[in-house]
Order: structure tokens, then C-alpha cells, then sequence
């Protein structure tokens, strides 16, 4: 395998990676964040798929009436908070993640870029007890940028730093922002089915690859 990283077939010299969904599994920390606001708001809790859809529709930047039936400003800072402050404990890598980021590591430079509203470091210092900071040269949060994705700011700004050209870079995400600031910045996207959205609405975005998890990146870049 490390043999066949070296002709990387695609060119890569960068791979921009969102982090929930994509590296790491943040259902148990949508749920807890979503039933502690619900009790602090003494309102009716959110429970089955309509808990995965808070974060969903934050990310399209849709609104939560139909989920969340009063006190939606409220209700929302208060789930926030929590999800900034459990993610530490509540997340954990996906299955092979360690593994495929040391081979792809090898041959390109590898960043984060997500939609958090935290510090960097916050977000380093929970990489670093999955063992997974090593492998990235450079991690890019919404406090970075003033337009968070699907804007292609963070991730321009991300590759200038890198010192790549954006051509030479993939997008890899869970969701259709991803695809999106992928697009917009002018680097190819993987799209991955890890996270919320489905294969039919990743579709829609047509990215350039759209494969099962971040396990089978190395068989698109070797």
C-alpha cells in the first residue's frame, strides 16, 4: 500500500477534511446536547431522527420550528454550548481512521476545516487524545473565517497556508457544504456517507467521488 501511495494517482499535494461526520462519530454528542437544552427549556424532548436533523439544518442554515416548538433562540444557544463542551467525550474516530490518515499523510498535506464555532486548539486538543493531531499540518475553524463553509473562504485560506495550489487539493465532507466549499474553492470533492446527509442528496451536489467512508480515500489518491 505505501508502494502504491507514491504515484498517487490523482496528483494530491493537499486533503482538506471536515471533522463530524467525516473523522469522527458526534451522534451521541447531538443527543446528549439536544435533551440537555430540551430539560433546561422543560420542553418536550427530541427524540429519533429529529435529533439528527438539529445539526442538519444548522448546517443549511434552515430553521428548527418544526423540531423545536418554543423558544428556538434559546433552546439553540443553550444546545450549542453543550455540544462545544461535550465533544471531547461524546465523539470518538470512526473505524480506520488512525490508519488511512498515516497513509495519506505520507504523500500529501493534510488539514481540518470545520464548521465549529471554537478555537483551534480546542479542536487539536481533542484530536490529540484520538491520536489523530500528527497528521495535520493545519486545522481551520468557523472562528477563522467570516464565511464558514459552504463559503470556500476557510479552505482558500487553509491551502494558502499549506503553501498548495488549490488544483492539486480534495475536499472530503459529510455533507452537502462540504461538496459545496469544495466546488466553489476549485478543488475536487469526496463526498462521504458517514455522516447526515444521504447518498441521493450528496448526489445532487455532484461531487467527484462519493464512497462509504474516509477508509476508501487511499484506493482514489493510489
Amino acid at each position: 500500500m505505501n508502494a502504491n501511495l507514491d504515484k498517487n494517482k490523482l496528483g494530491l499535494k493537499g486533503i482538506l477534511f471536515d471533522l463530524d461526520g467525516t473523522l469522527v462519530d458526534s451522534k451521541k454528542a447531538y443527543t446528549y446536547s439536544a435533551k440537555k437544552a430540551c430539560a433546561k427549556l422543560r420542553c418536550e424532548s427530541v427524540v429519533g431522527s429529529s435529533v439528527l436533523e438539529i445539526p442538519r439544518k444548522l448546517e443549511l442554515n434552515l430553521p428548527l420550528t418544526d423540531i423545536v416548538a418554543k423558544d428556538v433562540s434559546v433552546f439553540l444557544k443553550i444546545y450549542l454550548k453543550t455540544y462545544y463542551e461535550v465533544t471531547k467525550t461524546k465523539t470518538y474516530p470512526l473505524p480506520g481512521v488512525a490508519k488511512t490518515l498515516e497513509m495519506l499523510s505520507q504523500n500529501a498535506k493534510l488539514a481540518l476545516v470545520t464548521m465549529r464555532f471554537v478555537p483551534k486548539e480546542q479542536v487539536i486538543n481533542e484530536l490529540s487524545q484520538f491520536g489523530l493531531s500528527k497528521y495535520f499540518a493545519h486545522v481551520v475553524t468557523a472562528l477563522d473565517t467570516s464565511k464558514p463553509k459552504p463559503s470556500p473562504e476557510a479552505l482558500i485560506n487553509c491551502v494558502r497556508t499549506l503553501g498548495v495550489q488549490m488544483c492539486d487539493c480534495i475536499m472530503v465532507g459529510d455533507s452537502v457544504s462540504d461538496v459545496r466549499a469544495g466546488k466553489a474553492a476549485g478543488a475536487r470533492t469526496v463526498a462521504v456517507l458517514s455522516g447526515l446527509f444521504s447518498r441521493q442528496e450528496l448526489f445532487a451536489e455532484k461531487p467527484d467521488f462519493i464512497i462509504k467512508d474516509v477508509t476508501e480515500l487511499p484506493r482514489i489518491v493510489t
